[in-house]
This record gives structure tokens, sequence and C-alpha cells, in this order.
């Protein structure tokens, strides 16, 4: 056995871990444009990327892009054409304008900042709001988020009505869509209501912090056998024992200070397959940091 102090000279020694920078987040955001060919989602949906990416139109029947410069409202094309059916599903059934929120980047891959899932042009975030008219692309750059949680009493707040409801429901009955993760007192409002229909709830997934938008999830798509699938959820609604241990321990999201900037993230995970996709046709990659070669020694940093 190793005295503690030969163990720490040991651990001093130890290399540093070394990763690709096609599995950091610098590189994946430094990429401005799709690749070409055709679109295939590649490993998970923390862990990706997607080749042959489809941007969604910045507006469409029943929805408009929101924040268009952080340019993440790339996705695969089976993820492109359900967001504009369940606009217009939106906008028949008179519930408003629906802000969709970040999708995915051009190549999908690890984000800069926020997500750790986003990554193979399947999830894409929707605002619960939908109280705003159609808007100019600048005036939906600055818009704040409504929560619609009051945590002291783990329970949706006045501003909830059966509009969001309602919109949460048809985006569950896409059969594209595998899951959504919604707050628990998101979850347990939908569970209280009385639905004809109550399959659907079986793919609301309470997750802490999405008070003020839905999540939506695909299963992965025909022609892209490098896409993993998710277990399956069990069966039922999901309204049972399971939630109310979520709503036991619900919290708010920790908001960042102004000018917070994250740390690259790492994704010690990414397939292989991805590397060919960052530097396939097509890419427009700005300059990226010097410190930055190929491998990049970083520490050791559980992920998420």
């Amino acid at each position: 056995m190793l005295a503690a102090g030969e163990a720490d000279a040991k651990q001093r020694k130890r290399k540093p871990e070394l990763i690709p920078a096609y599995a950091t987040s610098v590189a994946w955001g430094a990429v401005s444009g799709p690749s070409l060919g055709a679109p295939q989602a590649i490993g998970g949906y923390a862990a990706g990327c997607i080749a042959g990416a489809r941007a969604l139109p910045p507006e469409g029947v029943g929805y408009q892009v929101i924040r268009l410069s952080r340019q993440r409202n790339y996705g695969h094309p089976v993820l492109v054409d359900m967001l504009r059916d369940f606009g217009q599903r939106v906008a028949l059934a008179g519930l408003g304008t629906a802000l969709i929120g970040d999708m995915g980047q051009a190549r999908g891959g690890p984000m800069p900042s926020g997500h750790a899932s986003h990554q193979i042009g399947l999830d894409a975030d929707v605002w619960l709001r939908l109280d705003l008219p159609p808007m100019g692309r600048a005036g939906r750059e600055r818009l704040d988020e409504i929560k619609y949680v009051d945590y002291d009493r783990m329970r949706v707040t006045e501003d909830w009505t059966d509009r969001q409801a309602r919109m949460i429901q048809i985006a569950a009955a896409d059969v594209r869509v595998a899951r959504i993760f919604v707050s628990p007192a998101i979850k347990l409002a939908m569970c209280q209501r009385s639905w004809t229909d109550r399959r659907f709830l079986n793919k609301l997934r309470p997750w802490h912090g999405h008070d003020g938008h839905m999540h939506i999830r695909l299963t992965c798509p025909s022609g892209s056998p490098l896409c993993e699938q998710q277990t399956a959820q069990p069966e039922g609604d999901g309204c049972d024992d399971e939630l109310m241990s979520w709503l036991a321990s619900a919290s708010p999201a920790i908001e960042r200070p102004p000018g917070y900037k994250p740390e690259p993230r790492v994704v010690r995970k990414m397939p292989a397959a991805c590397r060919p996709v960052l530097n396939a046709a097509g890419t427009r990659m700005a300059s990226l940091p010097a410190s930055l070669p190929e491998p990049v020694p970083l520490p050791a940093k559980a992920s998420r």
C-alpha cells in the first residue's frame, strides 16, 4: 500500500486528460453553417452532433423564432417539420403565437453556454407565454421569460391558463415527440386537468428549471443509425409517486449574474463520427484560439 505522500506524488505526475478539439464547445460554437449531405443525428442527445441540419425559418404560421442572434435555430429536418406543424396547430386552435427558443447549433455539438443537451438536432425549447403578437426580429432579441411556477406553494401561478395547457398537449400529441420536459409543478397542473385522452401525459417528464418553457425532444428519426434512443418511459400517465418526489425537491433555477462567462463545455463521449461532421464541406469557421490545439489538455471534470 502506498503511503499518503507517495500517492500524492503519483497523482501529481499523472498526465492531464487529453480531450480532442472536436469534443469541446469552442469548436462547435465557431461553426456558422450546416454540413452538406443527407441529414443524420449522431450520438446521444447530450453527446453528439447533426449532419445535414436545416434552419427553422424565423417566422411561420403560428410561431416566431426568438433570439436569432444566438444562431441556435437549426435541427434535423424532422424537427423543423414538427415545429412548423406545431405552429399551424397552435394557430388553428386560436392560442396565439408560439415562441420558439433554442433548438441546436448548425452542426449540433456542445454549446458554449446553456444546454447540456440539444446536440443532435432533435431538441427544441418553446416558451409558454402566448401573449405576444408577431414581432420584428430585433424586438425578439430581448424578451423576458414568464415563470409559471410559485415555488413557495409548488403550484402554477395565476398567469397559467388553459392556453398553456392546450399548447403543451398539442406538442405532446405529435407522434414524433419522445418526451417533453416541464417543471414538476406544471406536470402536476397537467395531471389535475380533465382530459378525454390522458395518454399524452406519459410524455411529460418533470425536470427542474423548466418553469417558463417546455423542452421538446423527438425520437431518433429513420436514416440515423448512429442516433442513440433514450430508454422508454414507464407506462402510465406519470401522475404518481415519482412526480411527488420531484415536487418535494423542486427549486428555481440559479440565475447567472450579468456578464457570466462559462468555461468551455467538454463532452468526453463525443462520437468519433462527429469529427468529419465538424470538418465537412460547407464549414465556415471563425478563427479558433491558439490555445486550443488538438488534442486539448483539460483537467478531468464530471459531466452533467
